[in-house]
C-alpha cells in the first residue's frame, strides 16, 4: 500500500478554506439554534461540532504557505466572527446590563447609584428590556416589584443589585449607547464585540511579525468557536480588555521606557475593564531585572486603573465597586473549598477568566493544549442545569483539560530532551516569549 501523497501548497490552501467554510457553516447553525434552556445538550453536540473543526483548520493551515497566512487569518477571522451575529444573544444575558448601564449614563446618572428595578429609573425603561404582561414568560426574564395585575419583569439578571463593571467598562457601555440608533436592541453591542474581536486578530499579526514569530498561531484566537459564540453573540465586555492586554503585552517586550509604561497604561485599563487582564502582569514583566523597568509597567498601570474610577467617584452618591463584593462571594471565589464549577480550574484562574484572555494568550504563546480549558468551561457552563449543577462534571471537564496540559508539556520537555522536534499543531518550533 502506497502512502498518500502529501498536499501542494495549493491544495493546503483549498482545504483550509474548505474546513474554514465547513466551521462557519456550524458556527452560524449553532447561534441559530439556541437551546441552552430547551436543549442544552443538542446544543453542546454543535459546540463540539465546532471545535472539531477548529482543530482540523488548525491541521490544515500547517501546510499553508507562509506568505499566504496573513491573508487566510483575517478573511477567517471575518467569517468566524460574523456568525455571531446572526442571533441575540444564546447563553448569557450580561449584554442586557450593559444596555441598561450605558442607557442610565447617557440620562447622567451614576451607573453605580441604582438597580435596573429602582422606581426612580421607571421613566428609562423600554418595552425591549422591561417587558409586561404576557412578555414576561421565560426562563431568561426576571420578576421585578410592580403594582397592578399586569406582570413586569426584566431581561437584565440580578435586577435587585448594583452593577459589578469598572469604569472603563462604564465608559464603553456609555460609548456604544450613544452611536446606537433608535431601537437598536442587542445589535450594537454585538457589533461593537465583533470590531473588537477583530481588532485583536489584527494586534496579534502584528505582534507575530514583529518578533519574526510563526502567524499561524493567531489562528488560535481568530477562529476559535469561544470568540464568536462568547465575545460576539453573547458580547461580553471581555473582549475588550483582551484587545487592551495584548496591546499591552505586545508594547512591553520593549526595552524604551517610554513604551514600558505605554504598556502599563494599556493594561491597567484592560484591568478597569473587567479586572480579568491582572492575570497578563507577570508575563509583561517578564525578564525584567531592574526595578525602574518594572516600575514603569506597574506604576503606570495602577494609576490609570485607580484614576479612571475618579470620574465615577464624583458622579456617583455610592460605591463604585457596586455588587463586586456579592459577586465574588455568590459565585465562590472566596471559597477554595466550595463544590462549585471552579473546583478544579480555581487552581489556575476562575473560568469567567478563562474564555477570552487564556485564548489570546494561548494565541500568542502558541502552547494549543490551554484551549482544553475553554472548552471545558462551555461544556460545564451548557451542561451544568441539565446534570442538576454536578461537583463532578466540573471535576470531570477540568481534570480533562488538566490532564492534556500535563501530558502535553511532558511530550514537549521529552522531545526537546532528546532533541527532537517538539510537537504542537504548528510546524514551526515555539519561541520563547514574554508571555507565561
Amino acid at each position: 500500500m502506497t502512502s498518500p501523497t502529501p498536499l501542494t501548497p495549493r491544495g493546503a490552501l483549498a482545504a483550509t478554506a474548505l474546513v474554514l467554510a465547513a466551521l462557519t457553516t456550524v458556527l452560524a447553525l449553532t447561534v441559530r439554534y439556541g437551546g441552552y434552556f430547551s436543549d442544552p445538550v443538542g446544543l453542546f453536540g454543535w459546540y463540539a461540532a465546532c471545535w472539531a473543526l477548529f482543530t482540523a483548520a488548525l491541521l490544515a493551515v500547517r501546510r499553508v504557505p507562509a506568505h499566504r497566512v496573513t491573508w487566510l487569518i483575517a478573511a477567517g477571522a471575518v467569517a468566524v466572527t460574523v456568525t455571531g451575529l446572526v442571533g441575540p444573544p444564546r447563553t448569557s444575558t450580561d449584554s442586557y446590563r450593559y444596555a441598561w448601564d450605558g442607557r442610565v449614563q447617557s440620562a447622567g446618572v451614576s451607573p453605580y447609584d441604582h438597580t435596573p428595578q429602582d422606581p426612580a429609573l421607571a421613566r428609562l425603561r423600554d418595552p425591549w428590556l422591561f417587558p409586561t404582561g404576557a412578555a414576561c414568560k421565560g426562563p431568561d426574564l426576571a420578576s421585578i416589584p410592580h403594582t397592578g395585575s399586569a406582570p413586569r419583569c426584566t431581561r437584565i439578571n440580578r435586577p435587585a443589585v448594583h452593577t459589578v463593571y469598572p469604569p472603563v467598562a462604564e465608559a464603553y457601555f456609555l460609548a456604544v449607547d450613544q452611536l446606537s440608533p433608535a431601537g437598536a436592541r442587542h445589535k450594537p453591542l454585538q457589533t461593537g464585540a465583533a470590531l473588537i474581536s477583530l481588532g485583536v486578530t489584527g494586534a496579534l499579526l502584528l505582534i507575530l511579525r514583529r518578533r519574526g514569530d510563526d502567524l499561524r498561531k493567531a489562528a488560535y484566537w481568530a477562529w476559535c468557536p469561544a470568540v464568536p459564540l462568547e465575545a460576539v453573540n453573547n458580547a461580553h465586555v471581555d473582549v475588550l480588555g483582551v484587545l487592551l492586554a495584548v496591546a499591552g503585552l505586545g508594547l512591553a517586550a520593549s526595552q524604551a521606557l517610554s513604551r514600558r509604561a505605554a504598556a502599563g497604561g494599556l493594561i491597567g485599563a484592560a484591568i478597569a475593564t473587567k479586572l480579568m487582564p491582572a492575570v497578563v502582569l507577570p508575563g509583561a514583566l517578564s525578564g525584567v531585572r531592574r526595578v525602574r523597568d518594572a516600575a514603569a509597567v506597574l506604576l503606570p498601570a495602577a494609576a490609570f486603573a485607580v484614576l479612571t474610577y475618579l470620574p465615577y467617584v464624583l458622579l456617583s452618591h455610592g460605591s463604585v465597586f457596586g455588587y463586586l463584593s456579592g459577586y465574588v462571594e455568590e459565585e465562590g471565589y472566596d471559597d477554595a473549598s466550595a463544590g462549585s464549577r471552579y473546583s478544579i480550574l480555581r487552581l489556575v484562574l476562575p473560568d469567567t477568566w478563562a474564555l477570552p484572555v487564556l485564548i489570546a494568550l494561548v494565541a500568542l504563546d502558541g502552547r494549543w493544549e490551554w484551549l482544553g480549558i475553554p472548552l471545558a468551561g462551555a461544556a460545564v457552563y451548557i451542561l451544568a442545569p441539565t446534570l442538576g449543577f454536578q461537583p463532578s462534571l466540573s471535576n470531570i471537564a477540568y481534570g480533562a483539560a488538566a490532564a492534556l496540559v500535563l501530558v502535553a508539556t511532558w511530550i514537549r520537555r521529552r522531545a526537546a530532551s532528546s532533541g527532537r522536534p517538539r510537537p504542537g499543531l504548528l510546524h514551526d518550533s515555539i519561541r520563547k516569549t514574554s508571555v507565561p
